[in-house]
């Protein structure tokens, strides 16, 4: 665009250059117009006075050279019409090229513009489209991958932890005591259903009670032999 510019600036460069010649030549001519036509009028009076003198040839002379300058005025008058032509066509010329240049310059600008606006459209667009595959969206999404790897990570972290020591998951250690509670909280459950029999069993006849703790009693004495033993293997 700034060529196509530059090549118009050229022309109406040389369009102006001609019409400044061709304007020279016209003011030439119009002032070898002017020396005719006075030169015509200064053998038409030569011609009356040779007349006046009586000199018949002589008058004939001065009106042969004046009907010779009124030719060649004749003549470059057809010149300085052309001329006249030629400049207003000329000037014509540069008033429509300035306009297109003016027109050219503005909408130079119009595109430049909307270029860089299409660029950095472009741009935005295959940022947020990832179209290299290697955006800041991109590496957003490799860094919560990352995040969510060391949350998994500290989530075993706190399961191992709550293990107790250094037991693993899966190790012995870690079997046993998993056993352990199991065993626990299966004891807290028995017990609260021996509170809800013995609560349930308290409305049932005097009889019935005493047999029933009569036949309890021996398991009970065996149990409180069987934790006895316990103690002593463990030294308490």
């Amino acid at each position: 665009m700034n060529q196509a510019v530059e090549d118009m600036q050229t022309d109406l460069v040389k369009i102006r250059q001609s019409y400044a010649e061709v304007t020279a030549s016209q003011r030439r001519f119009v002032k070898q117009k002017d020396q005719a036509d006075a030169m015509a009028d200064d053998w038409y009076k030569r011609a009356q006075l040779a007349l006046e003198a009586g000199n018949d040839e002589l008058a004939r002379e001065a009106l042969t050279r004046r009907q010779q300058q009124i030719d060649a005025a004749a003549d470059v008058q057809a010149q300085v019409d052309i001329q006249n032509a030629s400049i207003d066509k000329l000037y014509e010329g540069m008033q429509v090229l300035e306009s297109k240049i003016m027109e050219s310059r503005a909408k130079k600008e119009q595109m430049v513009a909307r270029a860089r606006t299409a660029q950095s459209t472009q741009k935005v667009n295959d940022m947020l489209g990832g179209v290299t595959g290697k955006t800041s969206m991109d590496a957003f999404n490799r860094m919560e991958e990352k995040v969510e790897a060391l949350e998994a990570a500290a989530e075993v972290s706190a399961e191992m932890g709550s293990l107790g020591g250094n037991a693993l998951p899966g190790s012995a250690e870690g079997s046993i005591e998993k056993q352990f509670k199991m065993l626990e909280e299966g004891t807290a459950v028995d017990d609260e259903l021996s509170n809800m029999k013995r609560m349930l069993g308290g409305s049932s006849d005097a009889a019935a009670g005493a047999g029933t703790s009569a036949s309890s009693a021996p398991a009970a004495q065996s149990m409180d032999d069987e934790l006895e033993k316990l103690k002593r293997d463990a030294g308490l």
